[in-house]
């Protein structure tokens, strides 16, 4: 009997052969994780198939089964095998995202400061060149440290070449290395608890002989009165905070035989902090819901198939959604909801919870990884009917799943920018199919190769073309900032919104101030002569931020007022006195950013009550959730926000939503920029009146003649496709091609030019050799970001009708690979 693997090892394709054990033979499965050997490491694997023959000579024999469950169903591992091959992704890189993080480990290097003298504080001078600083650190790491690996050592050396040093220093016997395979880091969490062991009238006939003093004997009388009322196993903490006894008193009943102290374990649920939705009455559906979610209903009877649900903004597609959940539910299998950001959709997992109540898991990244490994666990014991969460959710091993529903598909979001990279969308169809499900794409604002593929391919389509509530889609007044300026208004508000907002704050109600940037102003330059200051690492203008008198900076670090920072890299510096090129005093900030627009409406309407929501104010946890209850709850009267704010949020009271420059984002060389602006408009359209009470929407632009700004204003969807699609045609990009994208970075720039050369060069000898006649080479070229993090960008794009095809079996050391990607910027 032999197996094949798919070994956790960085940057290794493909599955490797070995022998199996007579001891373990009748214990393995597909998706079975295992140790291996693997050269001179032991690293763990995933069992892909089970084989009777093989043609590779003298093979090794696996060394240990992790878990007797399999890890993965034969879904899961169908898909990974899939994704594999249509990203071209290692199948390995792609399994470790289905295994839940602190599971799967990969084979690590311990370093040992092995030399007594410098164990004992001899001098570092004695052993190593003084002139390495990074001998001197790592030595002094290992000795304050004890034994480290390499990832540990990693996290104190950022950007740094550590290896080479620590090398040398393992051939001069300095530290000695050895290859380890780190445990797992997650287990099950186990508590104390206790338990009565025998029957209430035998523990009271007990209970007057207790203890031996008065106070003893009250605190143990206690404790046992209190089981007595418990049928469960209760957590020891309880019983201490109930009746004031303690753990010896425990210990003396238990010896007694009258209760029973044990462990029990717990399940770590991130659901138990989300507040239940009270739900009212089931709501009626609108004759358009009804027939949507009969074709739907329809499909799991029939042939399960994959669905397009286009609903305008505020349509009614999530209680289509729970409709549907329920009726997978009652035929026994289960539902995966996806949703774009779980922290920006609290509203949508409160439904489901309360619809489903003890039925629903969490996933997202932001859970700890106990929280995340029990919901695993349960998912894969089947014990959860619904797993609701972001991009990773996909990967729940839930066993029989008869329902997947993507959210506001649309979303970018469901691209995985970093490697392996991925779809979640196409991901989820792809999955279904394997499954024998039913998959329901549901947006207000389809992309363009969606709906193309809805109305030329296997997906069927649905429409809600109307609001569920009282009220229509808010009309958009276009407001040309050209002719305010002609009118002498200089300021970030035209007359039409300054006026709309005193109007909602006279009412009552609320108003979203929305604009896709962040920080003060979005760049600083000097007047005399026209530089602008630039990241030295990114070579992007410097945005300022001043917040309170406090710059907010990643990691929650904080420095002076009238701070520079790069939002790419993380780069600060101090705002300059004068010129770095000329030393003019004459340096100005330009521009606008989401603290600026608040500082502005708090100037002008003291009274109001202001929130601002975007990446600065929301990077501690839960932070979104408590601006978005509070802004619910009316405790604000104006949100200011950047593009969090078009997601799917149901906001009854918001009856105003200005946006105060709508051209951010337009004329970008990049063939789907126009999609996204028009996309986030028409999303934060959709948040205005959403109730009777009605809503307006004001447009503040530049360029107010843009088909793409035109189209958002008349909510008008068709318009825009049929506009967009015959664009695509013309310069032939997706749908009516494919393109792949390559990308190589090196701090030195004519070393990321010549070997972005060299790649065409050899693409091309490949297009040429292999037919590839209608797949056309497109550069080598800087990227439009052309530096980032101190790193050169160059890409080499491909496009035709599958340029996966032309990548196949290549290899690609040093390149980030992209099939399909969301932007070629």
């Amino acid at each position: 009997m032999f197996v094949r693997l798919a070994v956790n090892v960085p940057a290794i394709s493909g599955v490797f052969d070995y022998t199996v054990p007579a001891e373990l033979a009748l214990h393995l499965r597909a998706g079975c994780l295992v140790t291996a050997p693997f050269g001179n490491q032991t690293v763990q694997g995933i069992i892909v198939e089970l084989t009777d023959s093989s043609s590779i000579p003298n093979l090794k024999p696996i060394l240990d089964l992790l878990d007797p469950a399999p890890l993965l169903t034969p879904p899961q591992l169908a898909l990974a095998m899939r994704l594999a091959d249509s990203t071209l992704n290692p199948l390995s890189a792609i399994i470790g995202m289905m295994i839940p993080t602190g599971l799967s480990q990969q084979a690590d290097v311990l370093y040992t400061l092995c030399t007594p003298a410098l164990a004992g504080g001899a001098r570092v001078t004695d052993y190593a060149d003084p002139s390495s600083k990074v001998t001197t650190r790592l030595i002094n790491l290992l000795q304050e440290r004890g034994p480290l690996r390499g990832r540990q050592i990693d996290s104190h050396f950022a950007k740094v070449d550590w290896r080479k040093t620590a090398n040398m220093l393992v051939k001069k016997g300095v530290l000695t290395s050895k290859n380890v395979l780190p445990p797992p880091r997650v287990r099950p969490k186990n508590i104390r608890v206790a338990q009565l062991a025998v029957t209430p009238e035998a523990a009271q006939a007990e209970m007057n002989s207790l203890g031996s003093t008065k106070a003893t004997q009250t605190r143990r009388e206690a404790a046992l009165r209190f089981l007595i009322q418990q049928p469960e196993p209760i957590n020891l903490s309880w019983v201490y905070a109930q009746t004031g006894c303690n753990i010896s008193d425990l210990q003396e009943l238990d010896e007694r035989g009258l209760i029973r102290l044990f462990e029990n374990e717990i399940f770590r649920d991130p659901l138990e902090r989300i507040e239940k939705q009270v739900t009212s009455n089931e709501l009626s559906l609108t004759p358009e819901q009804s027939s949507a979610l009969q074709s739907i209903l329809s499909s799991f009877i029939l042939h399960p198939s994959s669905f397009l649900l286009y609903g305008v903004t505020g349509s009614g597609k999530t209680e289509i959604y729970l409709r549907a959940a329920e009726e997978v539910i009652k035929s026994g299998k289960q539902a995966l909801i996806l949703v774009p950001e779980i922290a920006l959709t609290p509203q949508a997992v409160r439904r489901f919870v309360s619809r489903f109540p003890g039925q629903v898991g969490l996933v997202h990244s932001k859970l700890s990884e106990g929280e995340r490994y029990d919901t695993w666990r349960r998912a894969r014991d089947g014990k959860l009917n619904v797993i609701i969460g972001a991009r990773s959710a996909l990967f729940a091993p839930l066993p029989k799943i008869g329902l997947i529903v993507v959210d506001e598909c649309h979303d970018s979001s469901y691209y995985q920018s970093e490697p392996p990279y991925y779809n979640a969308v196409t991901a989820a169809e792809e999955y279904a199919r394997l499954c024998g499900a039913v998959c329901v794409l549901g947006s207000a604002t389809p992309t363009v190769e969606q709906r193309y593929t809805a109305e030329h391919d296997h997906t069927q389509k649905l429409e809600l073309p109307n609001r569920v509530t009282d009220s229509n889609l808010p009309p958009v007044q276009v407001v040309d900032m050209r002719e305010e300026l002609k009118n002498g208004n200089r300021g970030i508000f035209s007359k039409a919104l300054a006026e709309s907002l005193a109007e909602v704050l006279e009412r009552k109600e609320q108003a979203i101030v929305y604009l896709n940037r962040r920080g003060t102003a979005t760049y600083i330059f000097c007047r005399d002569c026209g530089t602008t200051l630039k990241c030295p690492n990114c070579e992007t203008p410097l945005t300022l931020h001043v917040e309170g008198g406090v710059l907010s900076l990643p990691k929650g670090q904080m420095s002076k007022v009238n701070g520079l920072l790069c939002h790419r890299c993380g780069y600060t510096r101090q705002m300059p006195k004068t010129c770095p090129t000329c030393a003019s005093t004459q340096i100005r900030e330009y521009g606008l950013g989401s603290e600026r627009v608040e500082a502005e409406i708090k100037s002008m309407f003291p009274q109001a009550r202001t929130l601002r929501w975007d990446w600065d104010t929301t990077r501690q946890k839960d932070a979104h959730e408590i601006i978005l209850t509070h802004f619910a709850n009316h405790q604000a009267d104006i949100l200011v926000g950047t593009q969090m704010l078009a997601k799917g949020l149901d906001l009854p009271l918001v009856t105003l939503v200005g946006i105060v420059l709508a051209d951010v984002g337009l004329n970008l060389p990049d063939p789907f920029a126009n999609e996204r602006v028009f996309q986030t408009l028409t999303q934060v359209a959709g948040r205005a009146g959403r109730s009777s009470r009605g809503g307006k929407v004001i447009m503040q632009t530049f360029t107010p003649e843009h088909y793409a700004l035109q189209f958002a204003a008349g909510h008008d969807v068709d318009g825009f496709y049929a506009r967009e699609l015959e664009y695509r045609k013309l310069l032939g990009y997706p749908p009516f091609a494919k393109l792949a994208r390559l990308e190589y970075k090196n701090a030195d720039n004519a070393k990321a030019e010549e070997e972005a050369k060299k790649m065409a060069d050899k693409l091309k000898l490949k297009l040429e050799a292999g037919g590839f006649r209608q797949t056309e080479l497109i550069g080598p070229v800087p990227c439009f970001f052309a530096k980032e993090n101190g790193e050169y960008r160059w890409q080499v794009v491909l496009r035709g009708p599958d340029p996966a095809t032309v990548l196949k079996d290549m290899r690609f050391n040093d390149w980030r690979l992209e099939i399909d990607p969301i932007n070629i910027l």
